[in-house]
């Protein structure tokens, strides 16, 4: 078989990898790629992920068979879509379903309408009526821009003076571009957090292992926000009696709301919850694998990945049992010193000879130069993850793996985790 991935990051490197498990796959391509993924894939790093037209030509001219749409923006774009009409199957939510991510309007007057639990909130498509809402609310408070943005759209202000400069951030300056055209201000919950992403074929749903990200670019969740310096799984704040609540509660009924909305959901749906006092609650719906959230609970999975996909696309998902093997995983991110904000690229990788067994390095940043040297090229360059019977192994493994890899201006978090042990011991 001949597998497409739409991408180029730590996610789409734990996608690949896992599909290449499959014996029946000969070749991948990855659309663009990056310098770690040519070692697993054929990367075409002159397409990039938004390129719809090239990736559709790419793909009907080199006759794949089956093609994966990873990242957010070509699923809004209806890249699932034309894959489709082109006859190639593959595995995403079409446009009118990546809704779900791509317009926090949509999802949040979704579930206000089918009763699904979340915050409380306001959509506001005039900054004076947000600015006027905002002086009567308590905070913290919660803004996001209804759009994609980089998973940079939501905002956190403790006070009024900063709840008017988000304001005037995503609605006036539109640092979010169009997609700060409508935003939405909502209550500011409390709780453990959880992700939880699902295969799904519309009807059927398989959850996967949920985990435990770390968004914050500083130690003690501190600092900016990112796109997450590193990830464990399985999250132990999600109990199996946490899971059978969430599936009665919003799994199902989230799939039930889309259906009935006529843009039944198709794929990998990711939920981000918070577990509250009131019970869980729906934090954000992605319409894709998270990231790095994807490179815990991949290697966690002891179904073949191509075949779950597949059962996903034909919508025979309820026919198959979709297996997980027991342990824990964590991944660690090695970020270049400065992100989230400006940071410098080029920077020579040194990598270990050899790795442990459980140990997977998971590039996300990083290019081959003309020389076959690799080098940094985006702000998380590597993920190195660990799999072991028990989470305290796994971050052994994993942080000395991260700190035998080198590279000038390397930053990693050293409490990854720390919060999953705790709440495990209580």
């Amino acid at each position: 078989m001949k597998l497409l991935v739409v991408g180029g990051g730590g996610r789409e490197h734990a996608i690949i990898k896992k599909l290449r498990e499959n014996p029946a796959v000969e070749t991948i391509y990855a659309l663009p790629g990056n310098g770690g993924i040519a070692a697993d894939a054929i990367c075409v790093p002159e397409i990039g992920a938004k390129d719809i037209d090239a990736i559709v030509a790419f793909a009907v001219e080199h006759r794949v068979d089956f093609a994966v749409v990873a990242p957010d923006d070509p699923l809004a774009l209806g890249c699932v879509d034309r894959l489709h009409e082109a006859g190639i199957p593959c595995f995403g939510p079409d446009a009118k379903a990546a809704r779900i991510e791509a317009s926090k309007v949509f999802s949040k007057n979704l579930m206000k309408k089918y009763g699904i639990p979340t915050a409380d909130y306001q959509v506001f498509d005039d900054p004076a009526k947000a600015l006027e809402y905002l002086r009567t609310a308590s905070f913290p408070i919660v803004v996001k821009a209804d759009g994609l943005a980089l998973g940079k759209g939501v905002l956190i202000p403790q006070n009024l003076q900063e709840a008017e400069a988000a304001v005037k951030s995503i609605m006036e300056d539109k640092v979010f571009g169009a997609s700060g055209n409508e935003i939405v201000v909502e209550e500011f919950l409390t709780g453990p957090e959880v992700s939880v992403l699902a295969f799904t074929d519309g009807t059927a749903i398989a959850p996967m292992v949920s985990s435990m990200d770390h968004k914050r670019a500083g130690e003690g969740d501190t600092g900016l926000n990112t796109g997450g310096m590193g990830t464990i799984a399985p999250n132990p704040c999600y109990t199996p009696e946490m899971a059978r609540l969430c599936m009665d509660t919003i799994f199902l009924p989230t799939l039930a709301a889309m259906r009935a909305e006529g843009c039944p959901f198709k794929g990998c749906l990711y939920f981000g919850l918070m577990l509250t006092a009131k019970g869980p609650k729906v934090i954000e719906y992605n319409c894709r694998f998270g990231d790095p959230e994807t490179q815990v609970v991949l290697p966690l999975l002891k179904t073949d990945l191509l075949t779950v996909m597949q059962a996903v696309e034909n919508e025979t998902l309820g026919d198959l049992t979709v297996e997980w093997r027991n342990g824990a995983a964590a991944c660690v991110i090695l970020a270049s010193g400065g992100y989230p904000g400006h940071y410098e690229k080029g920077k020579v990788i040194t990598l270990p000879t050899s790795l442990p067994e459980n140990v997977t390095i998971y590039h996300a940043g990083d290019t081959l130069t003309a020389e076959g040297h690799l080098v940094t090229s985006g702000g998380r360059v590597l993920g190195v993850t660990a799999v072991a019977d028990t989470l305290v192994e796994a971050l052994q493994d994993a942080y000395t793996t991260a700190d035998a890899i080198d590279f000038e201006g390397k930053y990693l978090r050293r409490d990854i985790g720390r919060r999953a042990l705790a709440a495990a011991r209580n």
